[in-house]
């Protein structure tokens, strides 16, 4: 007995010009699983053939004395529905490119951020922009924020703006970039802050953007100060040398390896970094004294132990004008302003997928070895914590 296989995309029609009996699936070959049809006839049928149409997806045996046919075809094509979705996924891809090339050929990274009513009139002509800082002062925030605080800048109908701080701090580079922005800003328009649970060391730093003109409030809880600088370093020279490590970089310096964990460090480390500390202590208290007309370089130098004030203690040593919330600074800042109605805003920092593609500056998720180098990076931070690679949030 011969077997022959033929196989095919489409409908298939096989005629053979002699008796057979029919087998589907590749069933056993006895009279039960013969097709009870009727034979087809025409005058183009030879005597005693069978014709079988098998569907797609389907298959079907004939089978003679001499000869096995078995028939095999594919199964159905795509569905509408999954050919919709492929067409919904092309259209999706082109409208994601043109936002990228108009983004490349505009060269602009300014997003808009959606605003949302807290307080006041709605629809007043007359607005105050809240803005919210809250978490560790450093990126992406950081650029969210500066981009906030331009947005207020250049919205004629918003009046003045309060900074609602409840922050830890920060890098010091990113605090700073943050106050001096709010220096232009209150060139144009009057600041005031309010103070949430906390607002220490970079978070009191950027507080100042209000200037001397400026009012500070603070939540009976609130926790503020914590005024000084810190560049976070491990020892583990006794671990290294328990479990057998010794660290031989090659370095082209001996203070290229500073900070290095597995040895303590020398008397040129400490004087170099002594000065990197100086200089972004000076830089604190100056800020704090050219801001704050209560308090001079020498009462700012007494205060900056490092220390955490209650706010009636941030109160006592003028660090701050009053206790109250949020509402209260609104309201003031309003009355400053003589508005007899006024709408107050908060600028929503949530990015969503429109802030994504126009200009929002996502860090890629890192891999366990960029974090390890990341965190071996020095930094010198306005922080209210010893050990800041531990998040607050």
């Amino acid at each position: 007995m011969y077997r022959l296989l033929l196989t095919g995309a489409g409908l298939v029609s096989s005629a053979l010009p002699f008796p057979v009996r029919e087998q589907q699936n590749m069933t056993s070959h006895d009279q039960s699983s013969q097709d009870p049809r009727p034979e087809a006839s025409g005058p183009n049928r030879a005597a005693g053939s069978a014709v079988r149409v098998v569907g797609p997806g389907q298959n079907a045996e004939f089978v003679t004395d001499r000869v096995v046919v078995r028939v095999e075809t594919a199964a159905p094509g795509r569905s509408p529905l999954l050919q919709r979705m492929l067409v919904s996924l092309l259209i999706t891809s082109l409208i994601l490119n043109a936002f990228f090339l108009l983004q490349a050929g505009t060269g602009t990274s300014d997003v808009v951020y959606p605003e949302h009513h807290v307080s006041g009139e709605r629809g007043a002509r007359n607005r105050i922009a809240i803005i919210n800082f809250e978490g560790t002062i450093s990126p992406p925030f950081t650029e969210r924020w500066i981009r906030q605080i331009r947005q207020a800048a250049a919205d004629d109908s918003i009046r003045g703006v309060l900074l609602a701080v409840d922050s830890p701090g920060g890098l010091v580079a990113d605090s700073h970039q943050i106050y001096r922005e709010l220096q232009k800003l209150r060139e144009k328009k009057p600041i005031f802050a309010a103070m949430k649970r906390l607002a220490a060391s970079g978070g009191y730093y950027i507080s100042m953007g209000v200037g001397p003109e400026g009012k500070i409030y603070a939540e009976p809880t609130t926790w503020t100060g914590s005024i000084g600088v810190i560049v976070p370093r491990y020892n583990a020279t006794e671990l290294s040398a328990n479990i057998g490590v010794k660290v031989e970089s090659l370095k082209t310096g001996p203070l290229k390896d500073t900070l290095s964990p597995f040895r303590d460090m020398t008397a040129p480390e400490h004087a170099v970094w002594d000065a990197i500390l100086k200089d972004a202590f000076d830089r604190f208290v100056t800020v704090i004294a050219d801001n704050r007309g209560e308090l001079d370089d020498t009462a700012v130098r007494e205060l900056a132990t490092g220390q955490i004030y209650t706010a009636s203690q941030a109160l006592e040593h003028h660090l701050v004008d009053q206790i109250g919330y949020v509402e209260d600074a609104v309201q003031a800042l309003a009355d400053q302003l003589q508005l007899s109605s006024h709408e107050a805003v908060e600028y929503r920092s949530a990015p969503g997928l429109l802030e994504e593609i126009l200009g929002a500056e996502q860090p890629s998720p890192a891999t366990l070895t960029e974090q390890i180098m990341d965190a071996a990076v020095p930094r010198a931070m306005y922080y209210a914590s010893w050990n800041p690679w531990v998040p607050i949030r």
